[in-house]
Protein backbone atom coordinates (compact mmCIF):
# COMPACT_ATOMS: atom_id res chain seq x y z
CA UNK A 1 0.00 0.00 0.00
CA UNK A 2 1.49 3.29 -1.38
CA UNK A 3 1.70 5.53 2.17
CA UNK A 4 -0.45 8.57 2.56
CA UNK A 5 -1.20 10.99 4.98
CA UNK A 6 -4.81 13.23 4.73
CA UNK A 7 -6.47 15.15 7.34
CA UNK A 8 -9.86 12.88 7.63
CA UNK A 9 -11.67 15.25 10.63
CA UNK A 10 -11.46 18.14 13.41
CA UNK A 11 -12.98 18.02 16.33
CA UNK A 12 -14.19 20.64 18.47
CA UNK A 13 -15.17 20.41 22.07
CA UNK A 14 -18.33 22.55 23.83
CA UNK A 15 -20.19 21.89 26.77
CA UNK A 16 -23.03 21.01 25.00
CA UNK A 17 -23.95 20.40 21.66
CA UNK A 18 -27.09 22.47 21.12
CA UNK A 19 -26.90 25.39 19.65
CA UNK A 20 -23.36 24.91 18.54
CA UNK A 21 -24.20 21.97 16.20
CA UNK A 22 -27.68 23.91 14.91
CA UNK A 23 -25.60 27.01 14.65
CA UNK A 24 -22.73 25.48 12.31
CA UNK A 25 -25.27 23.65 10.37
CA UNK A 26 -27.41 26.45 9.65
CA UNK A 27 -24.64 28.67 9.12
CA UNK A 28 -22.24 26.88 6.89
CA UNK A 29 -25.16 25.00 4.99
CA UNK A 30 -23.69 21.83 6.26
CA UNK A 31 -25.79 18.48 7.54
CA UNK A 32 -25.13 16.09 10.46
CA UNK A 33 -24.14 12.59 8.79
CA UNK A 34 -24.01 10.85 12.31
CA UNK A 35 -24.02 10.42 15.54
CA UNK A 36 -21.40 7.72 17.47
CA UNK A 37 -22.63 5.95 20.11
CA UNK A 38 -19.25 4.56 20.69
CA UNK A 39 -17.97 7.66 22.38
CA UNK A 40 -20.59 6.91 25.12
CA UNK A 41 -17.85 5.28 26.90
CA UNK A 42 -15.93 8.36 27.25
CA UNK A 43 -18.86 10.15 28.87
CA UNK A 44 -19.07 11.96 25.44
CA UNK A 45 -21.75 12.55 22.81
CA UNK A 46 -20.71 13.60 19.58
CA UNK A 47 -22.28 14.95 15.97
CA UNK A 48 -20.48 14.60 12.78
CA UNK A 49 -21.09 16.89 9.42
CA UNK A 50 -19.10 16.35 6.56
CA UNK A 51 -17.64 19.47 5.00
CA UNK A 52 -16.59 17.36 1.16
CA UNK A 53 -14.46 14.52 3.04
CA UNK A 54 -13.09 16.20 6.17
CA UNK A 55 -15.69 15.75 8.97
CA UNK A 56 -16.11 18.56 11.01
CA UNK A 57 -16.86 16.32 14.76
CA UNK A 58 -17.80 18.26 17.46
CA UNK A 59 -18.21 16.42 21.10
CA UNK A 60 -19.53 17.24 24.60
CA UNK A 61 -19.62 15.73 27.69
CA UNK A 62 -22.41 14.61 30.04
CA UNK A 63 -20.90 13.45 32.80
CA UNK A 64 -17.74 14.53 34.98
CA UNK A 65 -14.47 13.46 34.83
CA UNK A 66 -14.09 13.37 31.05
CA UNK A 67 -11.01 14.58 28.93
CA UNK A 68 -13.12 16.78 27.19
CA UNK A 69 -14.57 18.35 30.33
CA UNK A 70 -11.01 18.65 31.83
CA UNK A 71 -9.96 20.33 28.52
CA UNK A 72 -13.02 23.64 28.54
CA UNK A 73 -11.81 23.75 31.86
CA UNK A 74 -8.50 24.45 31.65
CA UNK A 75 -8.86 26.52 28.27
CA UNK A 76 -12.27 28.21 28.72
CA UNK A 77 -13.53 26.17 25.83
CA UNK A 78 -11.05 28.10 23.40
CA UNK A 79 -9.10 26.38 21.16
CA UNK A 80 -9.79 23.12 18.86
CA UNK A 81 -9.44 19.47 20.44
CA UNK A 82 -8.14 17.56 18.03
CA UNK A 83 -6.72 16.78 14.41
CA UNK A 84 -7.21 13.32 13.10
CA UNK A 85 -5.63 12.11 10.56
CA UNK A 86 -6.12 8.93 7.90
CA UNK A 87 -2.77 7.05 6.70
CA UNK A 88 -1.64 3.83 5.88
CA UNK A 89 0.07 2.90 8.51
CA UNK A 90 -1.10 4.47 11.70
CA UNK A 91 0.49 1.92 14.25
CA UNK A 92 3.94 2.93 12.90
CA UNK A 93 3.15 6.40 12.81
CA UNK A 94 2.17 5.84 16.58
CA UNK A 95 5.93 3.96 17.48
CA UNK A 96 7.64 7.20 15.46
CA UNK A 97 5.75 9.70 17.46
CA UNK A 98 6.42 7.13 20.98
CA UNK A 99 10.33 7.44 19.72
CA UNK A 100 10.58 10.94 20.38
CA UNK A 101 8.42 11.19 23.05
CA UNK A 102 4.99 11.49 22.42
CA UNK A 103 2.93 8.78 24.38
CA UNK A 104 0.24 7.12 22.85
CA UNK A 105 -3.41 8.29 25.15
CA UNK A 106 -5.49 5.53 23.39
CA UNK A 107 -5.90 3.25 21.26
CA UNK A 108 -9.52 2.38 19.34
CA UNK A 109 -10.54 -0.69 17.19
CA UNK A 110 -14.09 -0.97 16.19
CA UNK A 111 -12.82 -3.34 12.67
CA UNK A 112 -12.68 -2.53 9.91
CA UNK A 113 -11.41 0.49 11.66
CA UNK A 114 -8.13 1.75 13.91
CA UNK A 115 -6.72 4.52 15.45
CA UNK A 116 -3.92 5.72 17.88
CA UNK A 117 -4.60 8.45 19.74
CA UNK A 118 -1.37 10.36 20.55
CA UNK A 119 -1.51 12.59 23.94
CA UNK A 120 -1.99 16.42 24.14
CA UNK A 121 0.34 17.33 26.55
CA UNK A 122 2.96 15.53 24.44
CA UNK A 123 1.81 16.73 20.87
CA UNK A 124 1.12 20.32 22.14
CA UNK A 125 -1.95 22.33 21.23
CA UNK A 126 -4.33 19.86 20.26
CA UNK A 127 -4.62 15.87 20.14
CA UNK A 128 -3.27 13.67 17.08
CA UNK A 129 -4.98 10.60 16.11
CA UNK A 130 -3.77 8.77 13.36
CA UNK A 131 -6.09 5.91 11.69
CA UNK A 132 -7.07 3.91 8.83
CA UNK A 133 -10.47 2.17 7.58
CA UNK A 134 -9.51 -1.25 6.14
CA UNK A 135 -10.30 -1.90 2.37
CA UNK A 136 -10.70 1.80 2.08
CA UNK A 137 -8.28 4.23 1.53
CA UNK A 138 -10.79 6.03 -1.54
CA UNK A 139 -11.50 9.40 0.14
CA UNK A 140 -14.56 8.54 -0.40
CA UNK A 141 -14.53 5.27 1.17
CA UNK A 142 -16.09 3.73 4.37
CA UNK A 143 -14.86 5.56 7.49
CA UNK A 144 -16.89 4.25 10.36
CA UNK A 145 -16.85 6.92 12.55
CA UNK A 146 -18.87 9.25 10.46
CA UNK A 147 -21.58 6.38 9.69
CA UNK A 148 -22.59 4.19 6.96
CA UNK A 149 -24.04 6.77 4.55
CA UNK A 150 -21.48 9.59 5.58
CA UNK A 151 -21.39 10.59 1.80
CA UNK A 152 -25.26 11.06 1.47
CA UNK A 153 -24.47 13.80 3.71
CA UNK A 154 -22.27 16.00 1.71
CA UNK A 155 -23.93 19.42 0.92
CA UNK A 156 -21.90 21.90 -1.35
CA UNK A 157 -24.05 24.61 -1.74
CA UNK A 158 -22.78 27.06 0.94
CA UNK A 159 -19.48 24.87 1.97
CA UNK A 160 -17.29 23.79 -0.21
CA UNK A 161 -14.10 22.95 1.28
CA UNK A 162 -12.16 22.87 4.49
CA UNK A 163 -9.13 24.29 3.27
CA UNK A 164 -6.73 25.26 6.69
CA UNK A 165 -6.34 24.93 10.43
CA UNK A 166 -4.66 27.63 11.93
CA UNK A 167 -2.65 26.78 14.93
CA UNK A 168 -0.84 29.70 17.91
CA UNK A 169 1.91 28.94 19.60
CA UNK A 170 4.34 31.90 21.21
CA UNK A 171 7.04 29.85 19.41
CA UNK A 172 5.30 28.88 16.27
CA UNK A 173 8.02 27.68 14.32
CA UNK A 174 8.89 25.20 16.87
CA UNK A 175 4.95 24.11 16.83
CA UNK A 176 5.83 23.55 13.48
CA UNK A 177 8.48 21.58 13.24
CA UNK A 178 7.26 19.35 16.34
CA UNK A 179 3.72 18.97 14.52
CA UNK A 180 5.81 17.65 11.16
CA UNK A 181 7.94 15.34 13.32
CA UNK A 182 5.01 13.37 14.49
CA UNK A 183 3.15 13.29 11.38
CA UNK A 184 6.37 12.84 8.94
CA UNK A 185 5.70 16.08 7.04
CA UNK A 186 8.60 18.73 6.46
CA UNK A 187 6.85 21.78 7.21
CA UNK A 188 7.56 24.73 4.70
CA UNK A 189 8.20 27.73 6.70
CA UNK A 190 5.78 27.71 9.69
CA UNK A 191 3.09 25.75 7.24
CA UNK A 192 2.59 22.01 6.74
CA UNK A 193 1.00 21.18 3.56
CA UNK A 194 -1.05 17.99 3.18
CA UNK A 195 -2.78 16.98 0.32
CA UNK A 196 -6.54 18.01 1.00
CA UNK A 197 -5.63 21.12 3.90
CA UNK A 198 -3.00 23.57 5.27
CA UNK A 199 -1.39 24.11 8.93
CA UNK A 200 -0.41 27.39 9.47
CA UNK A 201 1.08 28.01 12.82
CA UNK A 202 0.78 31.63 13.88
CA UNK A 203 1.89 33.95 16.76
CA UNK A 204 -0.07 33.54 20.06
CA UNK A 205 0.21 33.82 23.87
CA UNK A 206 -0.36 30.12 24.08
CA UNK A 207 -0.64 27.00 22.05
CA UNK A 208 -4.35 26.38 20.83
CA UNK A 209 -5.77 25.33 17.38
CA UNK A 210 -6.98 28.59 16.93
CA UNK A 211 -9.16 28.52 13.33
CA UNK A 212 -10.58 26.62 10.39
CA UNK A 213 -10.24 28.19 6.87
CA UNK A 214 -13.31 27.80 4.73
CA UNK A 215 -13.86 28.21 1.25
CA UNK A 216 -17.68 28.85 0.78
CA UNK A 217 -19.90 29.77 -2.51
CA UNK A 218 -20.69 33.21 -0.88
CA UNK A 219 -18.77 34.55 1.77
CA UNK A 220 -21.41 37.59 2.66
CA UNK A 221 -24.25 35.09 2.98
CA UNK A 222 -22.71 32.95 5.20
CA UNK A 223 -21.40 35.86 7.45
CA UNK A 224 -25.24 37.47 6.74
CA UNK A 225 -26.82 34.02 8.25
CA UNK A 226 -23.84 34.40 11.18
CA UNK A 227 -25.20 37.35 12.45
CA UNK A 228 -28.24 36.21 12.06
CA UNK A 229 -27.76 32.98 14.25
CA UNK A 230 -26.48 36.10 16.80
CA UNK A 231 -23.15 34.90 16.59
CA UNK A 232 -21.02 38.35 16.56
CA UNK A 233 -18.85 39.15 13.23
CA UNK A 234 -15.51 40.90 12.55
CA UNK A 235 -14.55 40.88 8.80
CA UNK A 236 -14.74 37.36 7.26
CA UNK A 237 -15.11 35.26 10.78
CA UNK A 238 -16.70 34.56 13.86
CA UNK A 239 -15.94 32.32 16.60
CA UNK A 240 -18.20 29.20 17.01
CA UNK A 241 -17.59 25.85 18.85
CA UNK A 242 -14.23 27.57 20.60
CA UNK A 243 -12.45 28.23 17.82
CA UNK A 244 -12.42 30.73 14.91
CA UNK A 245 -13.98 29.86 11.39
CA UNK A 246 -12.91 32.04 8.74
CA UNK A 247 -14.38 31.75 5.28
CA UNK A 248 -13.27 33.17 1.57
Amino acid sequence: MAPYMRLRQICLVAPQLAPVISDIAEIMGLAVCYRDGNVAKYGLENALLPVDTIMLEVVAPFKGGTTAGRFIEKTGGRGGYMAIFCCNDPDERGRNANAMGVRTANMIDHAPYHGVQLHPRDCRAAFIEFNHTEGSDDILGAYPPAGPDWQKFIRKDVTLALTGVEMQSPDPQGLAEHWGKIIGIAPEGAELKLPNATFRFVKGAIEIMSALEFRVADRASVLHAAKARGVAVADNEFLLGGVTFRVS
